[in-house]
């Protein structure tokens, strides 16, 4: 069985930073199939030749580390090129003669559109009229839809309309790399396979949880992009609430594609619409001062790139408890971290009676990136200090327990689950349409009388101060692992 990877906009960045060094690494590792080749699609007049060189480059410039004169020789073998239009169906005719030329009978293809959004339906379209996408008893056909998936619920249901009328559902693998994050998967491993903390998982005993996902840089070259877009589109809809799904989700009867985005769904089925006039007390928008001068961004932007949001999943579960969640760019570093607040216990005499006045409670800290581990504080008595108490941290760091390169690039995994038939890690269409009914009433807040006003920050600061007024109405404040005092004072993130 051969089986062909057809990358559409083989010329563009994303191929040349992650998907090529994803599948030279998978080659490496001896995890990609027997048979396989990746045909790379697009307008560029290269060769072959032309197209191997250009992937050695990248690689060379983005995996310098990784790279062997010896392994690259041989996976360049798999690496083919056919110059071709995104539109005109001679195009896919010519495409599909040379799967068949680079390929034998039976095979599977993948399709992967590393392409701009607004070709998503012109190219599903065109594979479907040249029968790329029909299966057959020896076969699969199976496309990867990179993000962004719509823009609003409106477009989000225009596209899978145009998905569904090609493909069947279970052929559809809509891409979020943040899925594919180790420390991500994680998350799911250590709820569901450490009996000491999914007891604890509920509205009696979290105070609350946080989802931070920060960026030290700000819109670079992605100025025309981003300010159609901006964080909540860019961010919220598909990273922070994917994040927010897997924290919060009941546990699948089942470690399987359906039954594990079934539990997603019911997260996000359960979520409270922010209603326009509650749009000010529950979100926070920022634009970071001088994004206006950015290239490709208009004089008179209202584009937002910092928000931060308080929302609740009303569900037996997790009823009460506010979910704080934030993103933005040109912030004070590069984290994406999830924290879980425990509740303070009902008395602490301990505190008490050394005349502390600030009362302690757990807190346990996901790092996603870049330092990914776990760290979970908890109170322990100073030692020849009579009962005076501190609090401590035990720490995980997934580099030091399992080497250097333990963690693998996202899109390594990705692929090799697409190829495999796995969709755990990918969303479904329901999924993407709840989180868009989600964001769209926020947008739909945003553009009313109660909107919040877009507030400038600091480039290196963590957003507008209103952002700890969101949670400091709630007598709470933002912390991340390097935190030491929980207090409003200590520990708090400016």
């Amino acid at each position: 069985m051969s089986n062909v990877i057809v990358i559409l906009g083989a010329s563009g960045d994303l191929t040349a930073r992650k998907l090529i060094p994803a599948l030279y690494n998978n080659f490496k590792k001896k995890r990609l199939p027997e048979g396989t080749s990746v045909l790379g699609f697009a307008r560029r007049p290269y060769s072959d030749d032309d197209f191997r060189q250009k992937m050695k480059e990248a690689v060379l410039t983005f995996e310098p580390d990784d790279f062997n004169e010896a392994e690259w020789g041989k996976f360049s073998k798999l690496l083919f090129y056919q110059m071709g239009e995104f539109s005109g169906e001679e195009h896919y005719r010519a495409l599909s003669l040379r799967i068949n030329d680079v390929s034998t009978s039976p095979q599977n293809c993948l399709f992967y559109l590393s392409a701009a959004p607004e070709f998503y339906p012109i190219i599903v379209t065109h594979l479907a009229g040249a029968n790329l996408l029909s299966e057959t008893e020896t076969g699969y056909r199976r496309v990867i839809v990179e993000k962004p998936f719509g823009r609003d619920l409106a477009s989000a249901l225009s596209l899978n309309s145009v998905l569904h009328g090609a493909l069947q559902e279970h052929q559809v693998y809509r891409i979020d790399h943040y899925l594919g994050k180790e420390t991500v998967q994680n998350v799911v491993v250590f709820r569901f396979g450490n009996a000491i903390f999914e007891p604890l998982w509920n509205r009696n005993y979290v105070d609350h949880v946080q989802i931070t996902v920060a960026e030290s840089v700000g819109v670079e070259h992605r100025g025309n992009y981003y300010d159609t877009a901006g964080v909540l589109r860019d961010m919220f809809q598909n990273h922070l609430l994917q994040l927010l799904a897997l924290v919060a989700m009941e546990p699948p009867a089942v470690f399987d594609a359906d039954t594990l985005r079934n539990e997603k769904v019911k997260v996000l089925s359960a979520l409270r619409e922010i209603s326009p006039e509650h749009s000010a007390l529950s979100t926070v928008r920022g634009q970071y001062e001088g994004y206006l001068s950015e290239n490709g961004v208009g004089q008179d932007s209202r584009t937002e790139t910092f928000a931060a949001v308080r929302l609740f999943i009303d569900n037996w579960r997790w009823q009460g408890v506010p979910f704080y969640l934030r993103s933005g760019k040109l912030l004070n570093e590069k984290i994406s971290e999830i924290t879980v607040q425990f509740r303070r216990p009902p008395t602490q005499i301990l505190d008490v009676q050394a005349g502390k006045t600030e009362l302690f409670t757990n807190r346990l800290s996901i790092q996603i990136q870049p330092n990914e581990g776990m760290h979970l504080r908890f109170l322990a008595k100073v030692p020849d200090e009579g009962m005076q108490t501190r609090p401590v941290e035990m720490a995980f760091n997934f580099r030091e327990s399992f080497g250097v390169k333990a963690i693998p690039e996202a899109y390594e995994r990705l692929l090799l689950d697409a190829m495999n038939g796995d969709a755990s890690l990918f969303a479904r269409s329901d999924e993407i349409e709840l989180a868009w009914k989600f964001i769209d009433s926020i947008r739909e807040g945003w553009e009313g009388e109660h909107a919040p006003p877009i507030l400038p920050y600091r480039k290196g600061s963590w957003g507008p101060g209103a952002a700890d007024d969101l949670l400091g109405r709630d007598g709470r404040w933002w912390v991340h692992e390097s935190g030491t005092e929980d207090g409003p004072i200590a520990g708090l993130i400016k």
